[in-house]
């Protein structure tokens, strides 16, 4: 049914497409600088990549996939900040990460109090998990990474990696030992990349350790939302735009209206019009082809590049007990298929046995059937903790998030920056947009704000 904001053809100053992180950061932006802003958005509901739905068994509100934060996401907390909805977030005072290895072995990776990066040191040094020749080896990355934020300060060209370099190639030339790699900088290259760390390729990977373990200690916390995705953002974000003059349509597909040789607005679901001086297409990488009749030849090249860019899914599986049987938010499973354990209930305080489990990279098990992903979680989670084996299983569901993030293998095509495009009048966001990190909650509201801020 289309929406009941459709009936009217306003003009507006700006007109934002797609209602994720990177449109409802952008929006927010402008609104705040006194821009009309309109957001057009597709689907029923706002979130885009990082949303939430009622599950049809429980009527749990859950997330279409477990986002973490960290504490380096400056952009994301700048965001909500705006919206006041930063108590929607809990951050760690410090880095802390229980694990359980392939064996069993149960351990936590806890940074000291120390200035950033000798927390990281302190804290692997201090790490049972590892051997000494472990422990040692995380001393070699410390040149490299320091590059990698030279370079980012712009007091060097130098890059500490090669653009063909994969991730592993790069750990392992630095002297990474295996351990260390399974239990620490494979699963942060999981997480981080959504990728394998012998596909992806080592430049973001490298710029992703120059975030976290820079001049703040609590750059490399985990952060983690106390509340659905759409309570932590979408609604606050959508609130506050409203309240400064603009609009959030959904239920509306949009196209973008070209009129002599630059972008004047969008037609909406319904033949309606909507003149703006800027119109942000925040749609990822494969939908945006679609959002022009004939795509005008200044952004040829952008949207053949997007349309070849490949994707790689995320699976998520849900699993509600009859108790609790974690103990803890979340706990790493380094080597397994699923990667990542978290306690909904702990982390919203909600007395609910509900656990999420992740698979980032998951190519080998989004193609399975339902119940067979299903039996890998519960085998691994029945391995990994001794209290989930004799716990019953009320219900489950199983997420796929087939285009979850775009390919950081070497080789694929290049990023558009955000911000302007070579059509007049049209500006680019995303998460896979070039600003230099993987496909996060962080890279989609840096690039809101690089369009709010080209756009400005």
């Amino acid at each position: 049914m289309e929406d009941q904001n459709l009936r009217s053809s306003p003009r507006a100053d700006v007109v934002v497409i797609g209602g994720g992180v990177a449109g409802l950061a952008a929006a927010a932006s402008l609104a705040d600088r006194g821009a009309r802003v309109i957001v057009v958005e597709a689907r029923p509901h706002l979130g885009g990549r990082a949303s939430s739905f009622v599950d049809p068994a429980t009527g749990e509100i859950v997330d279409n996939g477990q986002h973490i934060l960290m504490g380096c996401y400056r952009q994301t907390f700048a965001f909500l900040r705006r919206i006041d909805a930063m108590s929607r977030v809990r951050v760690q005072p410090s880095l802390a990460v229980p694990s359980i290895d392939t064996a069993g072995n149960r351990s936590v990776l806890t940074c000291p109090p120390l200035p950033a990066p000798w927390h990281l040191v302190g804290g692997v040094i201090e790490w049972d998990a590892l051997g000494w020749g472990d422990r040692l080896s995380v001393l070699r990355l410390g040149a490299p990474v320091k590059t990698e934020q030279r370079r980012l300060r712009g007091a060097t060209g130098l890059m500490a990696c090669s653009p063909e370099e994969t991730v592993e190639n790069w750990l392992v030339r630095n002297g990474q030992t295996p351990r260390l790699r399974e239990m620490l900088w494979d699963p942060l290259a999981l997480a981080a990349l959504n990728q394998p760390p012998h596909e992806a390729a080592a430049p973001t990977f490298v710029r992703v350790l120059a975030e976290m373990f820079g001049s703040d200690p609590r750059a490399a916390s985990i952060a983690l939302p106390t509340v659905p995705l759409d309570a932590m953002y979408a609604a606050p974000a959508r609130e506050y735009v409203e309240a400064r003059a603009g609009q959030v349509w959904t239920n509306a597909l949009a196209r973008v209206v070209v009129e002599g040789g630059r972008a004047v607005g969008v037609r909406a679901r319904g033949g309606r019009e909507v003149r703006a001086g800027a119109v942000v297409s925040t749609l990822p990488w494969f939908a945006l082809q679609p959002l022009f009749g004939e795509v005008p030849p200044p952004v040829q090249r952008i949207v053949s590049d997007a349309a070849r860019m490949a994707s790689c899914p995320i699976v998520t599986v849900n699993l509600w007990f009859d108790r609790s049987v974690l103990g803890t938010p979340f706990v790493g499973l380094p080597g397994r298929t699923m990667q990542w354990v978290f306690d909904r209930g702990a982390i919203a305080d909600s007395g609910l046995s509900h656990v999420s489990l992740v698979s980032s990279g998951a190519a080998s098990v989004v193609g399975l059937g339902s119940d067979a992903v299903v039996s890998i979680a519960l085998r691994e989670m029945r391995d990994a903790l001794p209290a989930a084996r004799s716990a019953a299983v009320r219900n489950t569901s199983v997420i796929r998030e087939r285009r979850a993030t775009f390919s950081l293998a070497p080789g694929q095509p290049a990023r558009p920056p955000a911000g302007a495009t070579p059509l007049p009048g049209f500006f680019l966001a995303g998460d896979w947009t070039d600003t230099g990190l993987p496909g996060t909650i962080e890279s989609a509201a840096m690039s809101g704000h690089l369009a709010a801020e080209a756009i400005r």
